[in-house]
């Protein structure tokens, strides 16, 4: 698992932010009926990891970029200088494992793939990339926790 020496950043919503979620309740109902059941939770993990980005500071510049057939990056996202890649996962509860414990060796290697052909066509400096996943287990209110620089170990700093 990547996360190993990551610190983590929990997030929680405040009743004050509440009313972005109404959009997001709008098109999650229309995506329900659309989508599997698991699909439409990563979706809603997906809306609450963009806003808790915002949140944070971040610019999100693209959501769900996808290269090729087999690769895709959730969020791609702007802090500073840094091009941060994100993956999102989220679950209904952490009763068997935590949501971040799913992206293993082999999804790492896609996020890689997917964010090389991002950086070059973007013509970012890969000195200049960071992998982020974000864990979400939907209680109420949700639970989210930000891993920084999670995974990609042979990255030159």
């Amino acid at each position: 698992m990547g996360t190993r020496g990551s610190q983590a950043r929990t997030w929680t919503l405040s009743p004050t932010q509440q009313l972005w979620k109404l959009g997001d309740a709008v098109r999650q109902f229309r995506q329900k009926r659309l989508l599997t059941a698991d699909h439409a939770l990563g979706k809603r993990g997906e809306d609450l990891a963009h806003r808790y980005l915002q949140n944070a500071g971040f610019q999100v510049v693209a959501r769900n970029y996808k290269p090729g057939a087999d690769s895709e990056i959730d969020i791609v996202a702007r802090q500073g200088d840094l091009a941060v890649f994100v993956e999102v996962k989220t679950r209904t509860s952490s009763e068997y494992s935590a949501p971040e414990r799913a992206v293993d060796e082999e999804k790492e290697r896609h996020i890689i793939r997917a964010a090389r052909a991002y950086t070059t066509r973007a013509g970012i400096d890969w000195s200049c990339v960071r992998f982020d996943i974000i864990s979400i287990v939907m209680t109420s209110p949700p639970s989210i926790k930000h891993y920084e620089d999670a995974f990609f170990h042979d990255r030159v700093r």
